[in-house]
């Protein structure tokens, strides 16, 4: 019996020669509707797609998460082909050839997936953490907008449903008991190694990689989200580089393409 992973992995190995369409099309929830995870995965990936110079165009739908072959977001519809989560679609786009870490020797990669589990397991968890653990938060905002495609009680459902699941897997990873000022000084440990690996170089390596759209994906959602205190955007904010950095890369692959 061939197990999902060998599946996957014969799917893009078939699909591996065909070109990548022009009309290729990334599924997103509603703006605001996953709030952190979304947003972080959303301008993640958009930023790794268009650093390979690959087009793709953006498609919000209320019921994206359902619509997904894993439920998990977010998924790109590609010629014949749908995948999801940000790992296999990234692997998706390598096996057609656009890799950004190619240039990298085994040193810098092996030192490249390192800060990348690094901002996984940190800034991530942290952000699920301050969206589905922060009560004040959850009850603010978090509830309302996960739940504001949805009708009563469906929202409340959903909703609920979500942040037991996220506080669920909060226990799991050893951050059940954790508070919310812990995870904002979590967050600046994860931000002072980022800073110092990116130094004053433009990017994290000599070339632009993975990290530098993972980071900004996840740092520049944190700069634009509004949430019920400032401290979290205080903390990036602290480190001027990693500030630049964002900057650079939303005038470069985002204001000079949508201009």
């Amino acid at each position: 019996m061939i197990r999902v992973n060998e599946r996957v992995l014969l799917c893009l190995s078939l699909t591996a020669a065909e070109p990548w369409p022009e009309n290729a099309t990334l599924y997103q929830p509603l703006k605001g509707e996953g709030f952190f995870s979304s947003s972080c995965s959303l301008y993640h990936l958009q930023t790794y797609l268009r650093m390979c110079g690959l087009p793709v165009q953006v498609v919000c739908r209320p019921n994206a998460e359902y619509m997904s072959p894993s439920g998990k977001i977010p998924f790109i519809h590609v010629g014949n082909q749908v995948v999801s989560e940000l790992g296999p679609i990234v692997q998706f786009s390598k096996a057609k050839g656009h890799s950004l870490s190619d240039g990298l020797d085994d040193v810098q990669r092996a030192e490249m997936k390192a800060y990348m589990e690094l901002v996984n397991n940190m800034l991530l968890t942290a952000e699920l953490f301050i969206q589905w653990c922060d009560e004040t938060t959850v009850s603010q905002i978090t509830r309302h907008r996960y739940g504001t495609p949805y009708s009563w009680p469906l929202n409340l459902i959903l909703a609920y449903q979500k942040q037991w699941e996220v506080r669920r897997k909060m226990n799991a990873v050893g951050w059940g008991g954790k508070t919310v000022d812990q995870v904002y000084e979590d967050v600046s440990q994860c931000c002072q190694a980022l800073s110092q690996r990116l130094g004053t170089q433009p990017y994290f390596f000599k070339i632009p990689t993975e990290l530098d759209a993972l980071v900004f994906g996840h740092l520049f959602t944190i700069l634009t989200t509004q949430l019920t205190n400032t401290e979290l955007l205080e903390r990036v904010r602290s480190y001027s580089n990693l500030l630049s950095f964002c900057r650079r890369i939303e005038q470069t692959y985002f204001e000079s393409k949508d201009s």
